[in-house]
């Protein structure tokens, strides 16, 4: 749906390009619809065939990244692509159709005969006394605006190209800012969102009975009936199992939230109902307790923040790995960690007290016992064992043996059991094993074939994933040298997608170069489009900065984080502030070849294209302007798309218009051998100007 948003702004930047060219030659030379069209097209379809190669250029390389972030990518790589690609064929064939067949012949004199010239007009009579009556003192205004800010414009790049030295500085001292705001941007996968759902886990001391623990998940339900009661619709809560893993002491809530329409204060999002109860729950002394929000993609991992292993590399043994867990724990909590993390956890199972039964199996075996029998005999009577299915009512049921729960309550439960040898005679465990009380995991946990415990948490408030993974990654270095860290979920994407956003870039700017260079048949002239990519890259990357460091310029979102959704962002930004430029060039290249001097020729061709660049960008922005302030589900993604986007378009727009001139010069002047194909006289040029 993203996709779809940014491409309705792209599907009417072409039509907008044709209809104003083809409007602008029949006001400057009198000429009708369709000679006008014809001629438009003549100047205009080389431009229009770039703009859409460089913006597949820019998003086909997407299509081909892998994992969860290709997937991503190619949602938007194949909508925009498609959309562009039907954008350009309209705007060859069908909006030349219709501008010839619907656009007004100002210099024709309308013929009315019969009936339907009566209608028409008196359709023309209503339309002119309207356009008298309330538009053209409008329209006037407008113009006369329009016209006086398009002659300083003109005025400013004659200047401008006079100082290019000048501006080049500026220009270097724009990508260092743009680089100096870009790596202080925090990142992440994906912004965290409001599914209006979370959970709490529950964890007691081991040992704990299920009574207990039911006590403790009413505390929690209690907390968030009466103290969220605006916020909260429901609670279901569960004994005796969590994603820790199962047992007596274990539990988890599910809280429903009311809809958002409901919640539309910035302080009934998900993330400030979690961060309230957080100190509360932290207040129930029985066990921990911790309430957290849902991934932003379901199936990576169980919580929102971060999720990583510890492994034991060095093969110190379960209780050096759960003593390493316990240090980095509490290591959270203290110094410069407590203010970058929060509510991190150990996620597994403590150790329990557990019944540790040896077999002497010599002995067993000499008495014609064999381990297979003996290990059905204990997973059966002490868990459970399938024996078949059987019809019930029309349904199939499964049918599964088990001892009485007074059989196996205790220790000497275990003596009263018996295991048929191979002669069909009982015998008593007691005659070959023996059992005694130890204290260890309920569950050995490995990670990529490694023992390692799991450990989860979440950034701070104001702090991205991508700073409370390295802080983590900082700790496990400082506190456990001869273990490892493995990433899991969410944040092993985030790791994967911040290696490859470079590839991305890379490859992006390397086929817009290859397009550019085959569009124009030379190396060199590429460059003078090329150049304009920092210009947008500063508004979306300033935009991105400043919400970082006044979260209060946006307070319906969350600060925007280098992302997934910022990298779609930027990409589309580089493909919008190539496109700008492009229609300056293409229109700068053509009067440079018909004979104008070099300053002339991008100067008239700034003025020429000023109008459709300011159409085709507004229009964009207006486009992706719901993006930017929307709210409810999924409304982070979003926001962070069109607050990008918007910042990116302003920059290219309001900077490339003067830049562009600048580059194009420069290029033609010092960096290529292109000559124009003809020459024209002194007072034509004067006259073309």
């Amino acid at each position: 749906m993203f996709g779809v948003v940014l491409a309705i702004g792209l599907l009417v930047d072409d039509a907008i390009v044709v209809v104003e060219n083809v409007e602008r030659i029949m006001h400057n030379e009198g000429l009708n619809p369709y000679k006008a069209t014809q001629k438009s097209m003549d100047q205009i379809t080389g431009a229009l065939v770039g703009i859409a190669l460089v913006l597949s250029a820019v998003f086909i390389p997407m299509a081909f990244f892998g994992g969860s972030t290709g997937v991503i990518y190619r949602q938007f790589s194949i909508t925009i692509v498609s959309a562009m690609v039907l954008s350009v064929f309209s705007a060859l064939t069908l909006t030349p159709a219709l501008c010839a067949t619907i656009l007004k012949d100002e210099t024709a004199k309308p013929e009315y005969k019969g009936f339907t010239g009566v209608l028409l007009k008196l359709k023309d009579a209503i339309g002119n006394f309207l356009n008298k009556v309330i538009l053209n003192n409008f329209f006037s205004i407008f113009n006369k605006i329009f016209l006086f800010s398009t002659d300083l414009y003109v005025k400013c790049v004659r200047i401008v190209v006079k100082s290019l030295y000048l501006y080049v500085i500026l220009y270097i001292a724009i990508c260092i800012a743009t680089v100096s705001m870009f790596v202080r941007i925090p990142t992440s996968f994906v912004p965290e969102e409001d599914q209006g759902v979370l959970m709490a886990m529950v964890q007691l001391p081991a040992g704990a009975t299920m009574e207990r623990t039911r006590e403790v998940i009413n505390q929690l339900s209690d907390y968030f009936i009466d103290e969220e009661k605006e916020n909260v619709e429901s609670i279901m809560g569960i004994v005796g199992f969590s994603f820790a893993g199962s047992g007596q002491n274990a539990g988890m809530a599910f809280i429903k939230l009311k809809d958002w329409k409901e919640r539309k204060r910035n302080d009934q999002h998900v993330r400030q109902i979690v961060q309230r109860a957080f100190p509360r729950l932290m207040g129930i002394r029985e066990g921990l307790v911790f309430a957290f929000n849902l991934p932003a993609i379901p199936e990576l991992g169980t919580a929102a923040g971060f999720d990583m292993f510890i492994q034991d590399q060095s093969q110190n043994g379960h209780q050096a790995l759960m003593d390493v867990r316990q240090k980095i724990v509490r290591a959270t909590t203290e110094g410069e960690s407590a203010k970058l993390l929060t509510r991190v956890r150990a996620n597994g199972m403590d150790d329990t007290p557990m019944l540790k039964i040896d077999v002497d199996y010599p002995r067993a075996m000499s008495q014609g016992l064999s381990i297979l029998s003996i290990n059905h005999t204990l997973s059966a009577a002490w868990g459970s064992s399938y024996v078949d299915d059987f019809m019930d009512r029309n349904r199939i049921k499964k049918v599964y043996l088990q001892s009485e729960a007074s059989s196996r309550m205790s220790e000497e439960d275990l003596q009263k059991w018996y295991v048929r040898n191979n002669s069909g005679k009982l015998v008593p465990f007691s005659s070959f094993a023996k059992s005694s009380w130890d204290f260890g995991s309920p569950r050995l946990e490995r990670f990529n074939g490694v023992s390692a415990v799991e450990i989860q948490g979440e950034a701070a408030n104001g702090i991205s994933t991508g700073q409370a993974m390295d802080q983590m990654t900082k700790l496990v270095e400082e506190i456990a040298p001869g273990y490892s860290i493995a990433w899991n979920g969410v944040s092993f994407q985030e790791r994967q997608a911040s290696s490859n956003s470079l590839t991305l870039y890379s490859i992006s700017l390397l086929f817009v170069f290859l397009c550019l260079a085959a569009l124009y048949e030379s190396w060199s002239i590429p460059f003078a489009v090329m150049l304009v990519v920092p210009l947008g890259v500063v508004g979306a990357v300033g935009a991105a900065f400043l919400t970082q460091m006044f979260p209060f310029l946006i307070p319906w979102s969350q600060p925007l984080e280098n992302d997934v959704y910022f990298q779609v962002g930027l990409l589309t930004t580089i493909g919008l502030s190539a496109k700008n430029a492009i229609l300056i060039v293409e229109f700068a290249k053509e009067l440079y070849d018909k004979g104008h001097r070099l300053t002339d020729a991008v100067v008239e061709a700034s003025r020429i294209r000023l109008r459709p660049i300011l159409m085709t960008s507004f229009a964009f922005i207006l486009g992706v302007l719901p993006l930017a302030i929307s709210t409810g589900a999924g409304a982070a993604g979003r926001n962070e798309i069109g607050i990008c986007v918007i910042g990116g378009m302003l920059s290219a727009t309001v900077l490339a218009v003067f830049f562009v001139p600048i580059f194009f010069v420069l290029v033609m002047r010092y960096f290529t051998k292109y000559k124009p194909r003809k020459k024209i006289s002194e007072t034509s040029e004067t006259e073309a100007v």
